[in-house]
């Protein structure tokens, strides 16, 4: 979304008076492809200008040594400073006039609308009180920080706002209030600015965002000192544990591709043209893939992309503890279902009221005409779900945290122990051996000079039951190759073949494969 010019204020005019809040947010993309922006900026109607010395809170500053992304300087000066004593007061005073004024349920954007106008108003009056008092004004740049921090305070994420709208942060870590810590998309890391003034001020910070998700209220408190949950409209995830730490800690990740194709992963060199043609032949052809990794690999990112190459007519269904595939912002016959955590008293059956799980929805989902299944990442007992899915024969597909592709395998067969009661070793491999077609893992590594980030596809592998019914076997079908990246390494069996009807460029895949040399099958039964 390309920023409208500013435009000076007219000479004469009270900069508190002007409109900052007119334009709604656009709703004609899906909340988690905007670029955020401050409620008044790009309004179209005159706005104060205060230079500031520095660069724009959204724009990158170059390195120190030349290489684009060292914020280091920028991050720790550049932001207007900001009385959140004050931020409280005002934000109390937005607060009770809401509850006087709107009934429960009103709609969110009124309800906005309604707190712009307050928030200008108590933040002229301020202004005005500080002139009363014998004090300066506020300047016009301290108004639109002070406006900004209330508001974010009220309706948005309060002081993590500023962060979640600058599209460079990739990762948010936050160890106690003073330590907060910035990746961005290069891989630098950076120290930030405190979010809260006290540890208690950040519990407090992370239950406020938790009562108010958009998929019901996540409880955070000494009875449950973990959370998880989505940020609304920002296309992140965050995890959040106090009393059972040493300090609160935060951590929030976001996913900067979310409309993603296999053919812009190829691009970014994520993985080769001829990977990229098998894995979009097996998605048609409705094999069941598993995409394992380590954490920030990338996994989400090529599960969005494989999710790209579904046929736009079939019927989706989603299933994850916390909403981060996005498909149902983009495609319009998307059931999106997400885990929702149980609060208050545990019922005769063991669960807490409200509580709604993965496998629940998936059961309840086979009444809803859905051609394809998609459970998310897989940690634990969501192992179970992913099989059922896989066994419809739909095309699953899922995500796990693994060190290899054979890895994620033996990691699966934990979590399916773990899971149920009474499941043996040999009743998971076979469960697993049986559903999973393709695992498809993601390498991370980093660069030893830069530190940037590199994610690729390493090796895909095929799994199939083995000699024994305890037993699976793997072939290595793509195999790391001298720079890490997968490689064409053994002929897919006759049933991968068959993905040739599919687009599969088998031709390619043979030209590369006879260029490596041989490569010798690589098949491994395993017995419990």
């Amino acid at each position: 979304m390309t920023a409208e010019p500013r435009t000076e204020t007219p000479e004469g005019t009270d900069p508190a008076d002007v409109p900052y809040f007119t334009r709604p947010v656009p709703h004609e993309l899906p909340p988690n492809l905007r670029r955020k922006a401050n409620p008044w900026v790009g309004s179209g109607q005159p706005e104060p200008t205060d230079p500031v010395d520095g660069p724009s809170p959204t724009g990158s500053a170059p390195r120190r040594d030349g290489r684009p992304g060292d914020r280091s300087a920028v991050t720790m000066s550049r932001s207007v400073p900001v009385d959140w004593a004050l931020v409280a007061a005002l934000r109390d005073q937005v607060s009770t006039e809401q509850a006087e004024r709107f009934e429960p349920g009103t709609d969110a954007l009124v309800r906005e609308e309604a707190g712009k106008e307050a928030i200008n108003r108590l933040v002229k009056q301020a202004s005005t009180d500080r002139r009363n008092d014998g004090k300066t004004e506020f300047t016009l740049a301290q108004r639109e920080a002070l406006r900004d921090a209330v508001f974010n305070s009220l309706f948005r994420m309060g002081r993590l706002q500023p962060l979640l709208d600058n599209d460079d942060v990739e990762n948010i870590e936050i160890y106690g209030h003073r330590n907060v810590q910035l990746q961005y998309a290069d891989g630098t890391w950076v120290a930030g600015q405190p979010v809260a003034d006290s540890d208690d001020e950040l519990i407090g910070l992370v239950q406020d965002i938790a009562s108010r998700t958009g998929s019901g209220a996540r409880p955070f408190s000494e009875r449950n000192p973990y959370v998880d949950m989505r940020l609304p409209g920002s296309g992140a995830r965050l995890a959040a544990s106090a009393w059972v730490t040493d300090r609160p800690v935060v951590v929030i990740r976001r996913h900067r591709l979310v409309q993603v194709t296999l053919d812009d992963l190829v691009e970014l060199g994520m993985l080769s043209p001829v990977a990229a043609s098998f894995l979009a032949a097996a998605v048609r052809a409705r094999k069941s893939i598993v995409v394992s990794g380590a954490a920030s690999a990338g996994k989400t990112t090529l599960t969005r992309a494989l999710c790209d190459q579904i046929p736009a007519g079939e019927r989706i269904a989603t299933f994850e503890t916390e909403y981060e595939l996005g498909l149902q912002d983009l495609r319009p016959n998307v059931i999106a279902w997400e885990a929702r955590p149980g609060s208050g008293e545990v019922g005769l059956d063991g669960r807490q009221a409200g509580e709604s799980t993965i496998a629940e929805a998936l059961w309840r989902s086979f009444r809803y005409n859905r051609s394809r299944l998609i459970v998310g990442e897989v940690r634990g007992a969501e192992v179970w779900p992913m099989i059922k899915a896989m066994e419809s024969g739909t095309g699953s597909l899922s995500t796990t945290h693994a060190t290899s592709a054979v890895a994620a395998i033996r990691k699966l067969v934990t979590c399916a122990m773990e899971g149920e009661e009474q499941v043996t070793h040999d009743l998971a491999t076979s469960k697993l051996a049986h559903a999973i077609d393709l695992i498809v893992h993601v390498d991370l590594s980093y660069d030893p000079t830069s530190q940037a980030p590199r994610r690729q596809v390493a090796e895909i592998i095929s799994v199939a039951p083995g000699e024994r019914e305890t037993g699976y076997a793997t072939t290595r079908i793509f195999a790391p190759g001298p720079d890490g990246a997968a490689v064409p390494s053994t002929m897919p069996d006759l049933d991968h073949q068959g993905l040739e009807a599919y687009g599969f460029d088998l031709h390619c895949f043979t030209e590369a494969l006879h260029q490596a040399g041989p490569a010798g099958r690589t098949t491994t039964a395993v017995r419990s």
